[in-house]
């Protein structure tokens, strides 16, 4: 059991080290955006379990640096008397050390929890970066958990659209073109891609945390517990060289000297950087595979339709209950809590054919919970469902031939005027984006203003970003596609599947956001646009239907359109009538 606070063994650690402080992030070796209960260092050491963010602990200070999303929540969740709060972009870290912290100051770091963009952006502050050879965690945490050891199971060519060799050809022929020997392959997800499997080391996330070394002839070197692999074909494994996660440095350092390895300086831990640069040449690009795994082949594309389709039908199932169980436990004086929504939403997703899990923990969230964007509920949080309040839920499925995301914010009841006035403009938003077309190569920031208008007209705004690349049965939130303000350099192109979602957030009152999963397709030659995944009602009770645009009035009603014609004849039958009255045309609400 720990016998002192971690704050308390950490602090004596570092002077034991003769180091002034230590860099702590949230994250693994594979930069993952949800970790494994044994990498979570951040929440053991401050009690932070949002999925971003970094802390700085020194020998008289403690901060926590996180963005907008977990502003609220990082202050309801640590103790504020002992650590304090920053905004991860707004205060940059190498910022602050530069102005707080005296030249020369020894700051400790664990190479394999660093990506070499970060890297750079510290090793520029005044202060002597010391790279760690073991973690001080593996001791002060005394009750850490063991690293996992999840399955890892065969994607069949049937549902991925093509086979492990083709893809490895395929990448093999970039490295030559680009005259590399080798590619690292750091991210767990490009390698889930490149193999056609899919791992259980995270729950909701279905990659096999591991490395690989793919050479421009194709052949591959995959450095994984071999616990993992016990379950995959003979005709697999023979075609791969299997090695430890722990011989992956090792074996870079030896293979890559005298050679040229790609590398991603935004994704690979910095770790590697220091094994390969002795003695080989670092070709700094970004890893091939997370753009061709991002242009979904048709076969793919036809799962994300499908696996809508059953998702959509677990909505409309769940919604039509909310809106019957909540007045009616309300009344009763046995208001319905956030966590049995949850569960019974969960119940309707395992009905449908092909559901393997949640893509993500379920948001479902009432009130001033919902003003928390990344809220999840608990049993000293779960807040009732009533009448009085919004309630938002933001949820998806992982199916055996894609993944689902999406979110809808519902009122059973009338609510404030400015209540309205607010899920209006964040619809406004939303409808603004979700019709657009727009030139086949346009990026995200460039048309991230669309659904920030209708809020801006208000002098509000929201701190997330707009969309994000989602996974086939792999990552929810999948790179390099993305929609926010800032800048990505990575084009929209018909194939890409992302979201749109839009939010507002009012602390200590209510949060509304409205997110539909879609697909990027041509319209007409030289431009695309976004075709929806997502098939749920969108609550119109708190619309103010004056301030909507005859366009946007027109695609509501078509997509409602979609949704009751494709929903229909596979809901549950007490769900049919409220499916009908939820998609009814706009001027009859």
């Amino acid at each position: 059991m720990q016998t002192t606070s971690p704050l308390s063994a950490l602090r004596q650690w570092l002077e034991t080290q003769a180091l002034d402080g230590i860099i702590v992030p949230r994250t693994d070796a594979f930069q993952s955006e949800y970790c494994h209960p044994h990498d979570d260092v951040l929440a053991w050491l401050t009690g932070f379990d949002g999925s971003a963010g970094h802390a700085l602990i020194l020998r008289d200070r403690a901060l926590l640096f996180v963005d907008g999303r977990y502003q609220v929540q990082a202050r309801e969740q640590v103790d504020l008397a002992e650590i304090e709060i920053l905004h991860l972009h707004n205060d940059p870290l190498a910022d602050w050390l530069d102005r707080h912290v005296g030249a020369g100051s020894r700051i400790a770091f664990e190479a394999l929890l660093m990506t070499n963009a970060q890297y750079e952006a510290l090793n520029a502050s005044h202060c002597e970066l010391v790279a760690l050879k073991d973690s001080p965690f593996d001791s002060l945490w005394q009750d850490r958990p063991a690293p996992p050891v999840g399955a890892i199971r065969e994607m069949p060519v049937e549902i991925s659209g093509e086979s492990s060799a083709d893809k490895r050809q395929r990448v093999a022929a970039l490295l030559a073109e680009r005259n590399a020997d080798y590619l690292a392959i750091t991210q767990p997800d490009n390698i889930a891609w490149l193999l056609n499997v899919r791992g259980s080391d995270i729950p909701m996330s279905p990659v096999p945390n591991s490395f690989a070394l793919l050479s421009r002839d194709g052949a591959v070197e995959w450095f994984v517990t071999p616990e993992k692999t016990q379950g995959l074909s003979a005709s697999l494994l023979e075609s791969l060289t299997l090695a430890s996660e722990a011989d992956f440095l090792p074996r870079s350092q030896q293979l890559c000297a005298g050679q040229r390895v790609m590398v991603d300086a935004d994704s690979a831990p910095v770790a590697l950087r220091f094994a390969v640069e002795p003695q080989g040449e670092i070709l700094w690009r970004a890893d091939p595979i997370t753009a061709m795994k991002a242009h979904k082949n048709p076969t793919e594309l036809a799962g994300y339709r499908d696996s809508h389709l059953q998702d959509g039908v677990a909505w409309v199932n769940f919604l039509a209950w909310l809106v019957h169980e909540v007045p009616r436990r309300e009344a009763a004086g046995n208001p319905l809590t956030e966590l049995e929504a949850q569960a019974q939403q969960l119940m309707f997703r395992q009905q449908r054919p092909g559901f393997i899990e949640q893509s993500f923990a379920t948001i479902s969230a009432s009130a001033s919970n919902a003003a928390m964007c990344h809220y999840h509920s608990s049993e000293q949080t779960n807040a009732a469902i009533t009448r009085a309040h919004f309630y938002l839920n933001d949820s998806g499925g992982q199916y055996h031939n894609g993944t689902t995301d999406a979110t809808r914010t519902l009122a059973f009841g009338p609510l404030s005027a400015q209540c309205r006035l607010h899920y209006t403009a964040v619809l406004k938003g939303f409808l603004s984006l979700i019709s657009l077309q727009f030139p086949s190569g346009t990026c995200g920031h460039q048309i991230d203003a669309f659904a920030r208008r209708g809020l801006w007209e208000l002098g509000l705004d929201f701190d997330h970003g707009t969309g994000h690349g989602v996974g086939h049965q792999l990552l929810i939130h999948e790179n390099p596609q993305r929609i926010a303000k800032k800048v990505n350099p990575w084009p929209l192109v018909a194939g890409n599947i992302i979201t749109i979602e839009p939010g507002y957030y009012l602390a200590d009152e209510y949060g509304i956001r409205i997110e539909n999963q879609v697909e990027i397709v041509e319209s007409q030659p030289g431009f695309c646009r976004f075709a929806s995944l997502t098939l749920a009602p969108i609550d119109l009770s708190q619309v103010e239907l004056h301030l909507l645009s005859e366009k946007d009035i027109q695609w509501l009603d078509a997509y409602h359109q979609q949704v009751r014609e494709v929903l229909s004849p596979h809901v549950n039958s007490d769900a049919r009538a409220w499916l009908v009255a939820a998609t009814a045309p706009v001027r009859v609400h």
